[in-house]
């Protein structure tokens, strides 16, 4: 795979500039931000790393997880995911283009692994979180066409999408969702935990929702993966105010372990991080590095591959993988 194939280059730098726009707008008055501690660890002990976009990342050296602190409240992030002319880029320019792509390369694979590896929910209930374009469920589906697909998701917009295509749908944030307690079998979410306000509160509502031994499955950016690592700041992954979290193997132990839930498996799958960093330094001029510049430039393609492989077996991919279970 490669990072054209689900995300054009063009259409990203384009979303990221129309971010930066309405942050000026949206996030001018910064006299109402929230100081919080680690998400993960709850260390009230943390180091400032960076500025981006006036947001201030900060690392717990406890736990390390990188997150955005002091952070905006939660109703006017949530005004910037639904209401920006961001997201609605995101939506029509950006995610659009590529929707189908993403079906094949991500989201089929992910239902793929759903079937594969819990195979005693073939006939549940199945919610996914921040459902999106419901390409999940719609895979899904195919796979599973006895259990009950639910897609949870606040925009209208995506609600109205995933409507159009005869989803369950609940129109509202997961924290909002009432009558649901103890229904599903299976809560997924893909690429949200990083944009969450308060990541405790998510996991905690989750709980709730999940019936006695029901699963949690969600992937979400590993703040110490290795194209993260290399282009730190300069990372396109690291855009506030959307990415707030960066959990890490460990970190994500931690706040779900605490939260009453077992670990089944945390990998970290990705295919993309050294394809990723080859970019930035071919395509955008950002400089990784005298050892990384010499295997962009000199290094066989096989060898290229032999590397992605090892970042991803090592744990050491951006793309993170949980799956976790309810416990009683």
């Amino acid at each position: 795979m490669k990072e054209d194939e689900i995300r054009q280059r063009s259409a990203f730098n384009r979303y990221l500039e129309l971010v930066a726009e309405d942050v000026q707008a949206i996030f001018a008055d910064r006299s109402n931000f929230i100081e919080i501690d680690c998400p993960a660890c709850k260390n009230d002990k943390c180091q400032p790393q960076f500025e981006k976009l006036g947001f201030t990342y900060m690392l717990c050296p406890i736990c390390g997880t990188l997150f955005v602190n002091p952070r905006p409240p939660a109703q006017l992030l949530m005004d910037f995911y639904t209401q920006s002319r961001s997201a609605s880029f995101f939506v029509n320019g950006f995610f659009q283009p590529v929707a189908e792509a993403r079906r094949e390369k991500l989201f089929r694979p992910r239902a793929e692994y759903v079937r594969d590896t819990l195979p005693d929910i073939a006939n549940g209930v199945i919610g996914d979180i921040g459902a999106g374009f419901g390409l999940f469920l719609e895979e899904l589906a195919k796979l599973w066409p006895s259990a009950r697909m639910v897609a949870i998701e606040p925009s209208l917009e995506m609600v109205n999408i995933c409507q159009g295509k005869g989803l369950e749908t609940i129109p509202c944030a997961v924290e909002d969702v009432q009558g649901w307690d103890g229904q599903f079998d299976l809560l997924t979410s893909f690429e949200l935990f990083e944009h969450l306000y308060d990541p405790r509160d998510f996991v905690r509502k989750v709980w709730r929702l999940l019936k006695p031994k029901g699963y949690l499955y969600f992937t979400t950016l590993n703040g110490e993966g290795f194209d993260i690592q290399i282009l730190w700041k300069e990372s396109k992954s690291v855009g506030p105010p959307n990415h707030l979290n960066f959990f890490n193997p460990r970190s994500i132990r931690t706040l779900l372990e605490g939260n009453h839930f077992s670990i089944e498996r945390v990998d970290t799958p990705g295919k993309l991080d050294w394809d990723i960093v080859e970019g930035m330094y071919r395509e955008e001029g950002i400089d990784p590095g005298r050892f990384w510049r010499l295997v962009a430039e000199q290094a066989e393609p096989a060898i290229k591959g032999s590397l992605q492989d090892w970042i991803s077996s090592s744990g050491l991919s951006s793309h993170m993988r949980i799956l976790a279970k309810k416990e009683t």
